[in-house]
C-alpha cells in the first residue's frame, strides 16, 4: 500500500479513486492533482514509483490543507462558533441539528438514541 502523507491509500483501485481515501480529497481535487503532475487517473496505485508519491506527497503539503490540519481548523471553526454564543454554536453544543432542519422527528443522527419518558399516572 502506497503511503500519503501518513495515509495508506488502497492498492488495487485506480489512483484517482485512491487519492480521495485522504481526508479532504475528493474526486474533482484528485483529478486536478493527477493532471497537475501529469500521470494517468486510470494507473493503480500500487504502480505509483516513489519519485511519483514523493511529487503527490510535496504538492499535497505546499497547496492543499488536508488530513490533521483540515480537520483542526473545522474543530477550531465549531469551537469559535460555541465560544461567541452564535445560534450555530449553540445547536453544536447541545447536540442538535445546525443547518436548520426539523427535530420533532428525523433528528436521530444527531441527538442520538431515544430516550423513553414514562407517562404521568393520573
Amino acid at each position: 500500500m502506497p503511503r500519503i502523507i501518513g495515509i495508506d491509500i488502497p492498492d488495487n483501485k485506480r489512483l484517482e479513486i485512491s487519492l480521495t481515501y485522504i481526508y479532504g480529497l475528493g474526486r474533482r481535487l484528485a483529478n486536478e492533482i493527477i493532471a497537475k503532475l501529469g500521470l494517468d487517473p486510470n494507473m493503480r496505485a500500487h504502480k505509483l514509483t516513489e519519485d511519483e508519491i514523493a511529487s503527490i506527497n510535496a504538492l499535497l503539503q505546499s497547496q492543499y490543507v488536508v488530513e490533521g490540519d483540515l480537520k483542526r481548523q473545522v474543530q477550531n471553526n465549531i469551537k469559535r462558533l460555541i465560544s461567541i454564543h452564535s445560534y450555530r454554536g449553540q445547536r453544536h453544543r447541545v447536540g442538535l441539528p445546525v443547518r436548520g432542519q426539523r427535530t420533532r422527528t428525523n433528528a436521530r443522527t444527531r441527538k442520538g438514541r431515544r430516550k423513553t419518558v414514562a407517562n404521568k399516572k393520573k
